[in-house]
């Protein structure tokens, strides 16, 4: 009997996996030089509120083209091969590697360039993110999906652990040396995904109106209040305490601890989160789970203020440890609520709409912290970021009651047929 956990014993689900894990080292050891790079740079001409206005800018420029994709990305998620968006993607950011490592190795990196290659970066998770969202259900029986996603976050937040830490120690040895890791990494990728073969899957309706099948999304998200309510509360909670933005600042001005330092920072979080999702994968999450979720964002948001506060480094790595521990759990149960209460056809458009919203929390709580920070100063922002998290848990269990009365990842008609059978 195999030791594996079941969705790995699928053999396609493996590729997928593995190409999951070396994608993200290679994305977040890049992100994480990118944003040292960018704060460094800037505080060479600048001082420290102007430096994070700049650090800010990067979120920017990786949200833009993900808000003015969204809808073709989803659509074509739906209607073309997602393998080969996948891969696309992938070799879109091989391609990025390779231009910052050459611009490090010959000491010509300038902040137009590092944003230039971030919004190249921004273009191939926009087609990325929908795609392979959509193409994990297709891999493994319905049955087993809340568990495989639960591994697929391992892989994301494995590598968002040695991704960084990679990073960090790879830039102080030599600028260009975390580029050349992440671009074997990303081929290491890119061949995974050749590897996968053809999957099953539900067909789009193809009819004539292609900008109404676009818009299905949208129109599905906003019918389907559990499914707004979750993806709306991870928006607003992360978009406002989005302390990761600001852990260049913290690591080189607050804790001074070095590009080593941002490292390990940057991978706290995804420690505990790793963690969390391990826990999942060996027993998934099955009552209760609305309630669950809008409690880990409540802790979420209680962690971010104690590291706004903290200027020890064992402090702040607890508190990044228990901060991400938290937001897997959310990611666990919005991500287990979209795939099974959506229908296959329409993961890709519903998943796009999911990549938006990500990316809105992410990037522009990014640019939000960012900006924040250059007018009140980083730490305040850090902390007024966290009250404004836990202050959006209360909002949204008052506005989204579907929420609070979540009590299980099944659909409603889904879980009475199955009492009806039993």
């Amino acid at each position: 009997m195999s030791l594996l956990p079941e969705p790995l014993r699928v053999a396609t689900f493996r590729y997928f996996w593995l190409a999951r894990l070396t994608w993200t080292i290679g994305s977040l050891a890049m992100v994480i030089v990118i944003g040292w790079q960018v704060y460094d740079i800037a505080r060479h001409t600048m001082g420290l509120k102007a430096a994070a206005f700049r650090l800010g800018i990067i979120g920017l420029v990786q949200f833009i083209p993900l808000f003015l994709l969204t809808l073709v990305t989803g659509w074509t998620a739906d209607r073309l091969d997602r393998r080969s968006i996948a891969r696309a993607a992938v070799a879109l950011e091989l391609g990025c590697a390779v231009a910052l490592g050459w611009l490090a190795w010959t000491h010509s990196t300038t902040l137009l360039a590092l944003y230039a290659v971030a919004a190249l970066l921004g273009v191939g998770r926009a087609f990325a993110g929908p795609a392979l969202s959509a193409l994990a259900p297709n891999l493994v029986p319905r049955d087993i999906l809340p568990r495989a996603i639960a591994l697929s976050s391992i892989a994301w937040q494995t590598g968002a652990v040695l991704g960084p830490a990679l990073g960090g120690y790879l830039y102080a040895y030599a600028p260009y040396a975390p580029y050349a890791a992440s671009g074997a990494l990303f081929l290491i990728a890119f061949v995974c995904l050749l590897a996968i073969g053809p999957v099953p899957r539900a067909a789009i309706n193809r009819g004539p109106n292609q900008w109404a099948q676009m818009v299905e999304g949208l129109r599905y998200v906003r019918h389907n209040r559990l499914v707004l309510g979750a993806i709306s509360l991870d928006l607003f909670a992360v978009l406002l305490g989005g302390a990761t933005a600001m852990l260049p600042v913290f690591a080189r001005d607050v804790l001074h601890s070095g590009p080593e330092g941002l490292g390990h920072l940057r991978a706290a979080p995804a420690v505990g989160a790793t963690l969390t999702a391990a826990f999942f994968s060996i027993r998934p999450l099955k009552h209760g789970v609305g309630m669950k979720m809008l409690t880990a964002v409540t802790v979420f948001g209680v962690a971010t203020v104690v590291f706004g506060f903290s200027r020890s480094m064992p402090l702040s790595l607890v508190c990044l440890a228990l901060l991400g521990a938290a937001d897997m759990f959310s990611v666990y149960v919005r991500q287990s609520l979209i795939q099974l209460h959506t229908p296959d056809e329409m993961r890709g458009r519903v998943g796009a709409v999911s990549s938006l919203f990500i990316s809105a929390s992410n990037e522009l709580g990014e640019t939000e912290s960012g900006f924040l920070g250059a007018l009140i100063g980083p730490v305040s922002a850090v902390i007024a970021g966290g009250f404004g998290a836990i202050a959006v848990v209360f909002l949204w269990s008052w506005w989204f009651p579907e929420l609070r009365l979540a009590k299980s990842f099944e659909p409603p008609d889904l879980c009475a047929a199955q009492a009806e059978e039993s």
